[in-house]
């Protein structure tokens, strides 16, 4: 596996894919021959029908997770073995669509007073009010903060697309709090590791999450909370303030407009100003059956 794996690595960097998506790949492909106790070059078609089963049936993945699973292994095979793959036999499974759970602002404002230490506090702040990606958050620089024009760059996010998002006055006074907190100061990373966030590599998404998780566990919220719930709360109160989905797009960085348009099914301004055809109807007050 060595010798494949360091081909499958140069592959990937030739193609220019990011890191995560690269280490993602390439665990993926472990994974795969780990489950066959067989070197990937030596299975098939049949091997990746059992696979793609049992990450269904035993290990509960998503429909999206194993998506991304399959196009590793599609990679693997036609751009590293020059093999046919036939869609036919291990078709991409489909995807369940359902709508995030969001929080209300009161909400928000009890997981940010609930979240333990400051260090943590600053995280949830930023990644409200900026709708930033987990990956992204981890990833911001000292000098991505201008507080000139009052705006964060976001550099290589999804796509490896840079943007700008607005800069909260409130936000840079917690960033200006939290800098002057650190005991070495940071000079590149916003968020740096190690244990007293001093080190020289940025924190890994895990604590992100934790601070989510916790935080939502002290605040008594029951919904599901995650770093990207924030993310969904940022553009869904955007919308619901009066800002046009064009705008959303932008700051969120999708692609596509229809990625956006999904927010307007968690608009509650939007889904208020629909009456249900039900209060069109001139209903008697009683049954015939209870006259």
């Amino acid at each position: 596996m060595t010798h494949l794996r360091k081909l499958m690595l140069e592959e990937l960097q030739r193609r220019n894919y990011s890191e995560h998506t690269i280490r993602y790949y390439i665990r993926t492909v472990e994974d795969f021959a780990r489950r066959f106790n067989c070197s990937p070059d030596r299975l098939g078609p049949r091997h990746i029908r059992e696979y793609q089963a049992e990450l269904f049936q035993k290990r509960k993945l998503s429909s999206g997770t194993v998506t991304i699973r399959l196009a590793a292994l599609r990679f693997f095979y036609t751009k590293m073995l020059r093999r046919a793959w036939s869609v036919a036999d291990t078709p991409y499974p489909k995807r369940t669509h359902r709508l995030p759970a969001i929080l209300s602002q009161e909400e928000v404002a009890q997981l940010i007073d609930a979240a333990c230490p400051s260090f943590h506090r600053t995280l949830l702040m930023t990644l409200y009010a900026t709708g930033a990606r987990c990956a992204e958050l981890t990833h911001l620089k000292v000098s991505d903060v201008d507080d000139q024009r009052m705006v964060i760059h976001i550099q290589g996010g999804k796509g490896r697309k840079d943007r700008d998002v607005m800069l909260s006055p409130m936000l840079l006074e917690e960033l200006q709090a939290h800098w002057h907190r650190l005991r070495g100061k940071p000079s590149v990373w916003l968020f740096p590791g190690n244990r007293h966030h001093s080190g020289d590599r940025p924190i890994d998404t895990k604590t992100v999450w934790h601070a989510c998780h916790n935080a939502a566990k002290r605040a008594s919220i029951d919904k599901g909370v995650h770093p990207h719930t924030l993310r969904h709360c940022f553009a869904t109160h955007l919308l619901e303030a009066g800002a046009d989905l064009r705008t959303i797009q932008i700051l969120l960085g999708h692609g596509d407009l229809k990625e956006t348009t999904r927010y307007l099914h968690l608009s509650q301004r939007h889904l208020k100003a629909t009456a249900s055809p039900l209060d069109l109807l001139k209903l008697k007050d009683r049954s015939p059956q209870e006259e």
